[in-house]
């Protein structure tokens, strides 16, 4: 009988607390959780780029590209980020969270997921999101990213989500990627310290609709003398390493180059990135959602163009 009280009571508090939480203001959220996740616009997002970060020890001379020995990755007490760049693809996402949960939860790897969602009229940017992203995840006290394409699932324990002290980790490389095999790919999935996204002052800006961005900011990785590690001793290849999610005729990518965008795809740019952030995107709201089971938190912005230096951010 007492057994059966202590149930009662049990599953009374959890009903009590769910519908505390359905009934909570933004106000009462902030008051009683210390941040509320949802409201209106809220200011920009740096002064919270002041804020110090652990520091990466200095690199070593090694190849451009190093093959990494996957049980020399280095771990310990360090918080990872997984960035996601986001819009229109719900499907995809019910997918990725469960599954990203279940991978770094075996590994053991402490994390958080950021999906940032693009929620205005402008052509999508995912160099502004991961940027974003970044600057969320490290005021939210994560020491170092991963850059990750919502529609890649690792399916290999292998790979590794460690702390990329070596240099900027690439999980999704050349030999392993499902369709992208050229030798200075550096996009699907990059793991990097905060120091080292600082050093190149993180992705460019200018580039809208799909493509070019990765190609940009692996040249930043050069310039910063970073050399970029990749997994070896794998028993995948391209066709196992990963499961890929898409499907080019549901999403068809934005591949238009728009006015002299063709031109300029092919210019560097040394200015954009983390540090132009605070005036090219206003925060809309945030909020931690849970799939499955599985909790990850989404921060929907809108992006700024300076319609002078790029016009083509808009589908005209």
């Amino acid at each position: 009988m007492a057994r059966n009280i202590v149930l009662l009571l049990g599953c009374y508090s959890c009903f009590s607390t769910f519908f505390l939480l359905l009934l909570l203001t933004p106000e009462d959220s902030e008051r009683h959780f210390g941040q509320s996740y949802s409201g209106t616009v809220a200011p920009t997002l740096c002064p919270p780029c002041t804020q110090s970060v652990p520091r990466t020890p200095r690199l070593e001379k090694i190849p451009d590209v190093v093959v990494a020995d996957q049980a020399k990755q280095t771990r310990s007490s360090h918080k990872l980020a997984i960035v996601v760049p986001y819009r229109n693809r719900l499907a995809e996402l019910l997918e990725f969270v469960p599954h990203l949960h279940g991978f770094l939860t075996d590994k053991q790897i402490d994390f958080e997921i950021w999906v940032i969602d693009q929620f205005d009229t402008y052509r999508f940017n995912r160099g502004a999101l991961i940027n974003v992203g970044f600057l969320l995840a490290r005021e939210s006290g994560c020491d170092y990213m991963a850059m990750h394409d919502v529609d890649l699932l690792p399916l290999n324990p292998q790979l590794d989500y460690g702390y990329p002290a070596s240099g900027p980790f690439h999980i999704a490389a050349p030999h392993l990627h499902p369709k992208y095999h050229y030798k200075t790919f550096i996009g699907g999935i990059v793991i990097m310290s905060n120091t080292q996204f600082e050093k190149v002052n993180g992705l460019s800006t200018h580039y809208w609709g799909w493509g070019r961005e990765d190609d940009e900011f692996y040249k930043r990785l050069s310039d910063a003398s970073l050399k970029v590690v990749r997994p070896g001793k794998l028993t995948t290849g391209p066709k196992n390493t990963f499961r890929h999610l898409h499907n080019d005729k549901l999403r068809k990518r934005d591949y238009k180059r728009i006015g002299g965008q063709k031109q300029a795809q092919w210019q560097r740019d040394n200015v954009s990135g983390l540090s132009t952030m605070p005036r090219e995107h206003r925060l809309v709201n945030k909020h931690v959602i849970t799939v499955a089971g599985h909790e990850f938190k989404m921060a929907t912005v809108e992006l700024v163009c300076d319609t002078e230096k790029t016009p083509w951010c808009e589908d005209k």
